[in-house]
């Protein structure tokens, strides 16, 4: 799994932990699947209207996927609900290194000044960017905190 769901996500993921992923977190499914109660609409098409279709290829049972909505019973209905808003999965590691975009660890910010980067420990020395434990959500928060960090410490250096 990739992209940038993926890379958002594994900054909360821990080794040996599940993950549970709201499909579709502003969308109140069941309620929608009600209105359509009489609809000879195939579900997979139903659905294929608010998740990529190629993601519903792999996700969802081919049988569940070609039965018309009127022909599910309210049960099926409610586990499709259940599963579409607390998907869990189970990832068994990471790429490594090779592939990642950032990385979290690093110097405690607590040994270091927030107005200087400087440790506090050894004076004259300083820590900046992804060397500190700062890790920032997708979207250049991380080169943001490296040039904030950079312009911090290049004033007292």
């Amino acid at each position: 799994m990739g992209g940038p769901a993926a890379l958002q996500a594994s900054l909360h993921w821990r080794p040996k932990e599940a993950a549970v992923v709201d499909l579709l977190p502003d969308a109140d499914i069941l309620a929608l699947l009600k209105e359509q109660r009489k609809s000879r609409k195939e579900i997979g098409n139903f659905i294929a209207g608010l998740l990529p279709k190629r993601f519903l290829e792999a996700w969802l049972d081919p049988a569940m996927g070609t039965k018309p909505i009127d022909q599910c019973s309210d049960r099926e209905l409610g586990r499709l609900t259940a599963a579409l808003h607390a998907w869990t999965i189970a990832p068994t590691g990471t790429e490594g290194y090779r592939t990642a975009e950032a990385t979290a660890g690093g110097v405690d910010t607590r040994e270091l000044s927030s107005k200087t980067m400087e440790a506090n420990s050894v004076p004259g020395l300083y820590f900046i960017g992804e060397v500190v434990d700062v890790t920032g959500a997708l979207g250049g928060y991380n080169l943001h905190w490296a040039w904030a960090s950079g312009y911090a410490a290049g004033q007292y250096a």
